[in-house]
């Protein structure tokens, strides 16, 4: 048995082994030398942490529309990206609007939830026309083509949102009542955080009841299993589809409007970083897998926020948190090569890529 096992023992998998020991000993020794210094207290920490799970929820509904895309076209539909930053870049002026006549002062929770929901209501939009336009004519095509053609309709938004928006970066308005921190659960958190994952897990959660429980939800697995034979059964593949797409939109809409929350600014390629990672949620959590892209996008945010300190400090490392986004990749790296398919990845996924 031993025999066979070093039989099928390559090059490529002694060298890919060796780079996921070489960051484990990395991780491992970072870690060991930043916690024993005392740098941070457990304030620090729960900030962190908390800072992580905020950023991780709004990968969270950006990286559900890669999946449920992926899950019913087996495409990566990368014109996401721009879905997503599209939402907040129009509701900024619903926003500025409702803030300079003075609604969002006198009703700032109504306010916020008309901006939140125009938000949505444009990339679902947005999402709704890239599918009729660009990819519907192109359903029977061969994979790469549809690929292709989500590259060219990410280019034509981002330019358009230049065109339209200009390059500037435009500041969305601060209200007071998001200003400061509260105690919540125990810890002392900022209100704008706690808003945001409050909004967030609603919105998973309702996301995946529609999945679960509901007909449309059943469709769409239906239609995610095999298209033909949901179309036998009665159901209209297109339809489900556009609706996927919608779904997807929506949710990358709001996630859109949260990161302009809590970074107060906008601008024409904004959805560039946030998307990115949101992929890599996807994929760390097992792209088609809608729970793996939650758990994914989680784990994403959290590795981002805490591990600049508690992997490069110790070691260290100068500025460590500008090589954050460098953490996050090769931990997906890493992650990749003790598991292909993701955390959650299906079982059937071999048999439909």
């Amino acid at each position: 048995m031993l025999k066979n096992w070093l039989k099928r023992i390559s090059a490529t998998d002694i060298l890919m082994w060796g780079i996921g020991l070489i960051i484990i000993l990395g991780v491992v020794w970072g870690s060991v030398a930043t916690l024993s210094s005392g740098k941070y207290d457990s304030a620090a920490w729960q900030n962190l942490i908390v800072t992580g799970l905020t950023l991780g929820s709004i990968y969270a509904l950006i990286a559900i529309g890669y999946t449920v895309v992926y899950g019913i076209l087996r495409m990566i539909n990368f014109a996401h990206s721009e879905i997503f930053s599209g939402g907040p870049l129009v509701a900024y002026y619903l926003a500025r609007a409702l803030n300079d006549n003075g609604f969002l002062a006198k009703q700032p929770i109504v306010g916020l939830v008309l901006v939140a929901l125009f938000s949505m209501f444009i990339s679902m939009s947005i999402a709704f026309l890239a599918e009729r336009i660009a990819y519907r004519p192109l359903r029977k095509a061969p994979r790469l083509i549809p690929l292709i053609t989500a590259i060219g309709v990410s280019f034509f938004l981002l330019y358009t949102y230049k065109g339209l928006f200009g390059s500037g970066i435009k500041d969305y308005p601060q209200l007071d009542i998001l200003k400061g921190r509260t105690p919540f659960l125990g810890m002392d958190i900022q209100i704008v955080y706690i808003v945001i994952l409050i909004s967030a897990f609603v919105l998973l959660a309702i996301l995946y009841s529609i999945v679960q429980f509901t007909k449309l939800g059943k469709a769409m697995r239906a239609v995610s299993e095999d298209k033909d034979t949901a179309a036998l059964m009665g159901i209209d593949v297109d339809q489900i589809i556009s609706a996927t797409f919608m779904i997807g939109g929506a949710l990358a809409g709001a996630g859109g409007f949260l990161y302009a929350l809590m970074f107060h600014q906008v601008a024409f390629a904004m959805g560039f970083f946030p998307a990115l990672k949101a992929f890599t949620s996807a994929v760390v959590g097992g792209i088609g897998n809608v729970v793996g892209a939650m758990i994914g996008a989680m784990f994403l945010g959290i590795i981002e926020a805490m591990g600049p300190n508690i992997f490069l400090d110790g070691l260290g490392v100068p500025a460590p948190n500008q090589l954050k986004d460098a953490i996050a990749f090769v931990l997906l790296v890493f992650i990749l090569i003790f598991r292909p398919t993701g955390i959650l990845g299906e079982r059937l996924a071999t048999k439909k890529a």
